[in-house]
């Protein structure tokens, strides 16, 4: 979905301005708390998902519904480009901190790898010009992934952007039995999470001077 079409250009009316907190250092940190003492291992059976690993599915989700709010309303012409691309880096930049020593490390470092394609996905939709064909981008993706290319988040970033703007994916690539999935397929299903996620913002807006 691009932006809406008002009545008046963008350069004849500028975006309502809006005080609305997206994601800050605080909630960055609760959430650290939160999952520093939180059971990764469970009971054992293997019959219930550990508490530990359903609050880190929360914890990513948060962010990915936190960013594409920014985009939503900047679809809804509540922001221009430049104050929707600095609010995404001002997230980024909490999200991609350094984690203080500790067992959290091993937990969360993987979820911010993770979420390198929202951010790159988001700043490539609101650029605009990407590419839709996402089974294409996906085969070009895996070969990257192979030989250990760079260019591979630019992709998925690609992806993630055709995603957002409403394209189909990406379950249907993603193969539950991989027993070592890449990063890459991570970030497919990352972008599985930001598809579901836009849709539940299908309606979501917020009026000047709101907060959250």
């Amino acid at each position: 979905m691009a932006r809406k079409a008002g009545k008046k250009s963008a350069a004849e009316e500028a975006p309502m301005k809006l005080f609305y907190i997206f994601y800050n250092k605080e909630r960055w940190n609760n959430w650290l708390q939160t999952l520093s003492e939180a059971d990764f291992e469970g009971d054992g059976s293997g019959e219930d998902v550990p508490e530990g690993v359903a609050m880190l599915y929360s914890f990513s989700e948060d962010i990915t519904l936190s960013v594409l709010k920014i985009v939503r309303l900047w679809q809804n012409e509540r922001f221009s480009a430049e104050e929707a691309l600095q609010k995404i880096e001002d997230v980024e930049a909490i999200v991609i901190s350094e984690l203080p020593d500790g067992p959290l490390v091993e937990v969360v470092g993987p979820v911010q790898e993770t979420l390198l394609v929202l951010f790159a996905a988001c700043r490539r939709f609101i650029a605009g010009d990407y590419e839709k064909d996402v089974k294409a981008l996906v085969k070009r993706g895996r070969a990257l992934a192979a030989e250990g290319a760079d260019e591979t988040l630019v992709v998925a970033a690609e992806i993630g952007a055709a995603v957002i703007g409403g394209a189909a994916c990406c379950a249907k690539f993603v193969k539950d039995d991989i027993e070592d999935p890449s990063l890459f397929d991570d970030w497919l299903v990352e972008i599985e999470t930001m598809g579901e996620a836009m849709k539940s913002l299908k309606n979501f807006d917020e009026e000047p001077g709101e907060g959250s």
